[in-house]
């Protein structure tokens, strides 16, 4: 497979705000080169710095550079192709998610290896938009547990005469004893609640122990 050609970095990137650059590196020289929108996702203009080895160490996020050391070193000892996905600090002091792919070409089948090319890809976009999404679904997901326990806490209130603390307090204790989950348990008590008739006290006070 050919290295990528500068006029690919121009191509429609697939998802919504990523983008994607290219890279070389000649081994025998140690010489880098970047397309325009590789410097982009490390926070320069093109032309701002010289690649070096040293330069793009030093963006990886120090909880993720030596894994991408060691992944480089392989690449250019072994010839093994790599993917990576990690951080970057950019030039900005922005942090990205990027996803790195190195494959290396030798001179002949078998040679000596000359060049490591391969692609960035900037997916903060979606990594932001996933976190974003997972945050609101759980927001989502604890207001539809609070409101079978709010109602159970005011049934307990009202039967037998107690605060909303001691409510929900005597809820989790229950839920405790019982290896249940309070809105569960709280979904129960609020449908003996429904059930109603003289009874209904001392059906509640038989659940909740």
């Amino acid at each position: 497979m050919p290295l990528p050609d500068p006029a690919l970095d121009r191509l429609p990137v697939g998802r919504a705000g990523e983008s994607t650059g290219h890279y070389r590196l000649d081994l025998r020289t140690c010489r880098w080169w970047w397309s325009e929108q590789t410097y982009r996702i490390h926070g320069f203009e093109p032309g701002d710095v010289v690649p070096t080895t040293a330069l793009i160490l030093a963006h990886k996020h120090p909880e993720d550079r030596e894994q991408v050391r060691a992944l480089f070193d392989d690449a250019v000892t072994t010839g093994s192709e790599f993917l990576s996905t990690h951080r970057i600090t950019d030039a900005r002091g922005a942090e990205r998610h990027v996803v790195l792919t190195g494959r290396a070409l030798r001179d002949s089948p078998g040679g000596e290896l000359t060049e490591l090319g391969g692609l960035f890809v900037d997916i903060t976009p979606t990594v932001t938009y996933r976190a974003r999404e997972y945050a609101r679904r759980d927001i989502e997901t604890a207001a539809q547990g609070r409101g079978p326990i709010e109602q159970a806490k005011g049934v307990l209130v009202a039967a037998f005469g107690v605060g909303p603390d001691v409510a929900l307090a005597r809820l989790k204790r229950t839920s405790s004893l019982k290896n249940l989950r309070v809105r569960d348990l709280a979904l129960v008590v609020v449908d003996e609640a429904s059930r109603g008739g003289e009874a209904c006290r001392e059906r509640l006070d038989s659940l909740l122990g």
